[in-house]
């Protein structure tokens, strides 16, 4: 599985056809942005990332509600990321709204969505069984709770321990594209 921001279809790279897009809804400023995306990229396979409870800039401007007829209009949009799934409590309204045809994917972003990671991947939904990490804010999160840095690692095995025991995909970040070419600043914060 190979995901990339669609932000790297406005180069001149070469996307293979099998790669899914990934579209981060922290940087779309409006449904009728994310929809005027979504038109652009109807041969590729989709991943919406949705941030929830983000600290940092920048945030989206709209709700579940509002993203949920956009998914039924859009049948490339195949997954659905949620942030900070500390529990299963936090995936229920996802299940109950997101339709059907999407894998929900929670992202793991803390020490207690590892320790309740069980719990979390027997409500998810579908069969194919997804979670993706972002190591930074689990960093951040170990360093919050004043626990040992050597924790971080510790965390990490578990967790990929877990997922290939019970053959669950575990997406990771590998490297990032950095370029002078970006100029939005007000993106950031508004």
């Amino acid at each position: 599985m190979r995901i990339i921001s669609q932000n790297l279809t406005n180069y001149s790279f070469e996307i293979p056809n099998d790669t899914i897009l990934r579209i981060n809804l922290a940087w779309c400023d409006s449904i009728k942005q994310l929809s005027s995306i979504l038109e652009k990229h109807v041969e590729h396979s989709i991943f919406l990332d949705l941030p929830i409870k983000r600290v940092k800039p920048p945030h989206n401007k709209y709700t579940l509600d509002d993203i949920i007829p956009v998914m039924v209009s859009n049948p490339q949009i195949k997954y659905f990321a949620i942030s900070n799934i500390d529990s299963s409590s936090d995936l229920k309204e996802y299940i109950e709204k997101v339709p059907s045809s999407i894998i929900l994917v929670p992202k793991i972003e803390s020490p207690t969505s590892i320790k309740n990671i069980s719990d979390i991947v027997k409500i998810m939904p579908n069969n194919e069984k997804i979670l993706m990490l972002d190591h930074d804010d689990l960093f951040s999160k170990i360093l919050a709770n004043k626990e040992p840095i050597e924790n971080f690692k510790k965390y990490i095995q578990t967790l990929t321990d877990f997922c290939k025991t019970n053959e669950i995909k575990l997406l990771r970040t590998i490297g990032v594209m950095f370029s002078d070419e970006e100029k939005r600043v007000s993106d950031y914060i508004q």
